[in-house]
């Protein structure tokens, strides 16, 4: 099992070593600012007018990303699809949503063609050329905006930036989003050392844990699975993400024996609660909060929440999983799995399986 060696997180080698990993984090707020801006032309042009879809079907890797922030406000009923083409009722009375980057994602290309054959309609996220862009070619009903990347979460926001000016969904903000996303790279800038870096502080708590995230509301949610991914490739460790009926059975553990020689038999790896606060104001959030927190207390498990209670429901959840990715980074870096040739795991960066920035 690696050892986690503090010193890297302010070693300007170890952290050169990583600037590709870490400078991807940082562009996130670029990355939604380009994708605004590359379909700025086709956002202009949207709007109501009149037109209500029957139901909304997205389909894609981020489908439930777009259903946690549009189903709470939906005027039609909305459906998340992950699997290989549409549900069986789906027809040209629908509006189909697919995210989709330059990787040829079966069932985001499966959808778009379904889709097309079934004369839905179309609204689509994903670069020119791209394979779900030809699978869609022929179809006379869709709304394309031209992707800049393969980040999900820029194209997510362009969506629903969409999506919120044809009446279907919330205010998104994209500029906002950007700004905060801007906003967490700068706190969790490398540059900063682990005295006022909240990632790198984060990532001391999980040195020596197995990570449990849990997110109160439905975006919270999502986040903490993001962030759960993230950790258990920047550790090679179990992490978990669940709700508070899952996590309480998890937080009963034995207390620590302070007279221990950690050198003569070294302790086993106890979990650790991470708590992401999106300040969703709801009596069932607080009261699953309140229980998970006690039990820590009662079981001596560390706890550690990560607070964003500010800007749209799309930026909240941006900037919480943001700060869980810097926070799995510098996990990565501390256990030497990041920024040496010891490194497990190959990074490609924007590869959603092998890239803790995803």
């Amino acid at each position: 099992m690696s050892s986690f060696d503090d010193s890297r997180l302010d070693d300007p080698a170890a952290l050169e070593a990583t600037d590709h990993l870490l400078r991807r984090l940082a562009g996130a707020g670029a990355r939604v600012r380009a994708e605004i801006d590359a379909a700025e032309e086709v956002l202009s042009k949207l709007g109501s007018d009149g037109f209500r879809p029957r139901a909304i079907v997205a389909a894609g890797r981020d489908a439930r990303l777009v259903r946690a922030v549009l189903e709470p406000v939906c005027p039609v009923p909305f459906v998340a699809w992950p699997g290989p083409g549409l549900p069986g009722w789906t027809g040209p009375l629908d509006l189909v949503i697919v995210l989709g980057g330059n990787a040829a994602d079966a069932e985001a290309i499966s959808a778009a063609a379904e889709a097309e054959r079934r004369g839905c309609g179309l609204m689509i996220a994903c670069p020119a050329g791209s394979p779900i862009d030809q699978a869609s070619a022929g179809s006379r009903h869709a709304i394309r905006l031209p992707s800049q990347s393969d980040d999900q979460l820029a194209a997510a926001v362009a969506v629903l930036q969409g999506l919120h000016q044809m009446e279907l969904g919330p205010v998104v903000d994209a500029k906002a989003v950007a700004a905060m996303l801007d906003d967490v790279a700068i706190e969790c800038s490398p540059n900063n050392d682990v005295a006022s870096n909240p990632a790198k502080d984060l990532s001391l708590m999980l040195a020596d844990a197995l990570p449990l995230v849990w997110g109160g509301s439905v975006l919270a949610a999502r986040a903490a699975r993001r962030v759960v991914e993230a950790l258990r490739l920047a550790s090679g460790r179990p992490a978990l993400a669940a709700d508070a009926g899952h996590l309480l059975p998890v937080l009963n553990q034995p207390p620590r024996d302070v007279f221990a020689d950690p050198f003569d038999k070294p302790e086993e790896l106890r979990p650790g609660l991470v708590i992401l606060d999106d300040g969703v104001d709801d009596p069932g959030v607080a009261e699953h909060r309140r229980q998970l927190e006690e039990k820590a207390e009662r079981h001596d498990v560390r706890v550690h929440v990560v607070t964003q209670a500010n800007g749209t429901d799309i930026a909240r959840y941006a900037a919480l999983t943001q700060h869980g990715r810097y926070a799995a980074a510098y996990l990565g870096i501390g256990l030497g799995r990041y920024g040496t040739e010891a490194t497990e795991t190959p990074i490609v960066p924007g590869n959603p399986a092998v890239d803790p920035a995803w």
